[in-house]
């Protein structure tokens, strides 16, 4: 455990830090999965409502270094595969 009250302090920024992290990852699968199951149910207005605001999370995500920007464009080049296709 630290010792130190900067110590201290930077456990409980990495904790608040993890968390919303954890968030903004969380609501990206999420909406991957959302525009997914509206690609193919072949709801195709639903699944580009959807693919709008699942770009719009990985962008964040990526502009935030969560995820790497080639990350980012590989997932909404692939789920805009299946929303197309």
């Amino acid at each position: 455990m630290a010792n130190s009250k900067s110590a201290l302090k930077r456990v409980r920024q990495a904790a608040t830090r993890t968390a919303h992290n954890k968030t903004l990852t969380s609501r990206m699968k999420s909406l991957r999965k959302k525009t997914l199951v509206a690609a193919e149910a072949g709801d195709k207005e639903a699944a580009q409502k959807s693919f709008s605001e699942f770009s719009s999370a990985v962008d964040i995500c990526a502009k935030n270094n969560i995820i790497h920007k080639n990350k980012a464009s590989n997932l909404k080049s692939k789920t805009n595969k299946h929303v197309k296709g």
